[in-house]
């Protein structure tokens, strides 16, 4: 079942880089409080993903966060030194917190893993985008076919958070 508006964010250890070490944490504690922005890619590095979607939010990230946003979170079916890695080269600074779902977890948790296989990825998630307050779902952004960048954009979720 894929999580929906108005369902709340599920418990599952993902991963992140703190001081340079990985350490492994709840979902809920990077969604759990406050006004949080999700947006999900299929992987770092990967074109749409590098070129596109990950950019958008970067040059986005101070009108999301001065539309009320606590936090801005990009999670990737990754390794939590690849997300990391990736968020230097692309300058994301403080701005937008790199997790990792390495096992796709998370992705499985709320129903938007998909299966890349055909492509040499594995199980990956579907791109997405959701508004997340106090760890309930309040906008969700899913991409129809999983891999589009049109839904989940900045511009779509700044869209959603002005109302």
């Amino acid at each position: 079942m894929t999580i929906a508006v108005g369902d709340r964010i599920p418990e599952v250890d993902v991963r992140v880089i703190r001081d340079g070490a990985q350490a492994v944490i709840p979902s809920t504690e990077v969604l759990g409080s406050g006004r949080v922005v999700l947006f999900a890619v299929p992987g770092a590095f990967t074109p749409g993903c590098h070129k596109q979607h990950l950019p958008g939010f970067v040059s986005q990230a101070a009108e999301i966060s001065a539309a009320g946003v606590d936090s801005i979170v990009c999670m990737g079916v990754n390794d939590a030194f690849v997300m990391d890695a990736w968020g230097t080269v692309q300058g994301v600074g403080d701005s937008i917190l790199m997790v990792a779902d390495p096992a796709a977890d998370f992705a499985k948790a709320i129903g938007m893993e998909v299966d890349a296989s055909g492509a040499g990825l594995g199980i990956r998630s579907q791109r997405y985008a959701m508004v997340i307050e106090d760890g309930v779902v309040t906008a969700f952004m899913p991409e129809e076919g999983g891999f589009k960048i049109e839904a989940s954009t900045a511009e779509c979720v700044l869209t959603s958070l002005k109302g």
